[in-house]
């Protein structure tokens, strides 16, 4: 046990700083998804790791009304889809 904890602090160390930089569009997740994607209230999903492409078509899903929520509906609706493309990926960096 006590080498695989070793090597799993090993593998963090090699990935740590890998994360980009947040987008500004970023800012507007955090209060519910966390400062690096890691949800505070079990209501809401974590977006740290998730797969770009998910995070993508979800975001234009919600864009578009095709998928509703209240609140992720009226923040993905002013979302371009440079700033989608941005989110997922800075999102999906985050492991």
């Amino acid at each position: 046990m006590k080498k695989m904890i070793v090597t799993m602090a090993a593998a963090a160390a090699m990935f740590a700083g890998t994360a980009q930089a947040a987008p500004a569009s970023a800012m507007m997740c955090a209060g519910c998804h966390g400062a690096e994607g890691i949800a505070t209230n079990p209501t809401y999903p974590n977006l740290a790791g998730q797969h770009a492409v998910y995070l993508e078509t979800a975001l234009k899903a919600y864009r578009s009304g095709e998928r509703m929520d209240p609140v992720m509906s009226n923040f993905a609706k002013n979302l371009t889809d440079e700033q989608i493309a941005e989110l997922a990926e800075y999102y999906e960096s985050l492991y």
